[in-house]
């Protein structure tokens, strides 16, 4: 038997790798994929047997974007949102690799203090957050630091009005609202960053310490060789967190609330799909768009 070329056996390693997920999709998710386009194109009733569907053509679809009066508002709200997290999620997780990644005397407590962001994404923190008694409490020591300060938490507020001093000391306006959102929103970036942080500090301990010893003995500085070496080296993983923290931004939201509530609160299971495979294709396109665009900058070392 004539010997496999090294193409050959990458090809079959290939597709070994991706043959469970391919064997899940066909027998779990391919037949409840295509029964959800033929419910977005029906109206489905209830029988004593089971279900009938009734051919509504583009009826489900038209509802949903011209007389649902949620759909098209919470789609572009989700899309707002992903645009101003995204960017400030890759930059938190980018800055928190590198400084893990450095060797000092008690690194691995502080690796796992950083990695504190997917426990806090658990659904059992979110779950005691939601509670009254969470929330009664955090109120409680709201009011008791302000009432410590004998201020009122509206004067609390506008005592720390970050955005007011930026305008006033000569920012630009739009930047300083971006980023007073980001601080408002710091909580949402530190609990969606631990996966990415984990994949940045997987990326950072591959790169070669010869670079930097090359570049360290040409004169380079510590600015010069993050841009020059870390940067590109690192680069394909932005690519794959930029994929990553898309799907993850459109995966719980309010408009999987809409969905589910048209389908198993209305039992509206037509409208509910219609809404479902707009939503899919809008965040396709857009993963396919930014993919596009960021994979033209990746640094690929061969």
């Amino acid at each position: 038997m004539k010997p496999l070329k090294l193409s050959q056996k990458k090809s079959i390693t290939g597709v070994l790798f991706l043959l469970p997920w391919l064997l899940g999709f066909l027998f779990l998710f391919a037949s409840p994929l295509f029964q959800s386009i033929r419910f977005s194109f029906s109206k489905l009733e209830i029988t004593p047997t089971g279900y009938s569907l009734t051919w509504m053509g583009l009826a489900n679809f038209k509802e949903a974007l011209f007389v649902n009066a949620d759909f098209n508002r919470v789609l572009s709200d989700s899309v707002t949102s992903m645009i101003v997290s995204v960017p400030l999620v890759l930059f938190f997780s980018l800055f928190s690799a590198t400084l893990i990644n450095q060797k000092y005397r008690g690194r691995t407590i502080v690796r796992a203090i950083f990695f504190l962001p997917v426990i806090l994404a658990s659904g059992a923190v979110a779950s005691a957050e939601a509670t009254s008694l969470m929330n009664s409490l955090m109120t409680s020591v709201t009011s008791g630091q302000a009432s410590d300060l004998g201020l009122s938490s509206g004067q609390l507020s506008s005592s720390f009005n970050m955005g007011d001093l930026l305008i006033e000391s000569g920012f630009n306006e739009s930047f300083v609202d971006y980023l007073v959102g980001a601080v408002d929103r710091i909580y949402d970036i530190i609990s969606h960053s631990g996966i990415q942080i984990l994949i940045f500090l997987a990326g950072l301990q591959s790169i070669p310490s010869s670079m930097y010893e090359v570049a360290k003995i040409e004169g380079a500085t510590g600015y010069q060789m993050f841009w020059k070496i870390t940067f590109p080296m690192v680069s394909p993983l932005i690519l794959t967190n930029v994929i990553y923290t898309i799907i993850d931004s459109f995966s719980d939201n309010t408009m999987i609330q809409i969905i589910y509530d048209a389908a198993f609160k209305s039992l509206n299971f037509g409208l509910s799909s219609a809404m479902a495979w707009m939503y899919t294709t809008v965040v396709a396109l857009i993963l396919a768009v930014i993919g596009y665009f960021v994979s033209k900058k990746v640094f690929y070392n061969s």
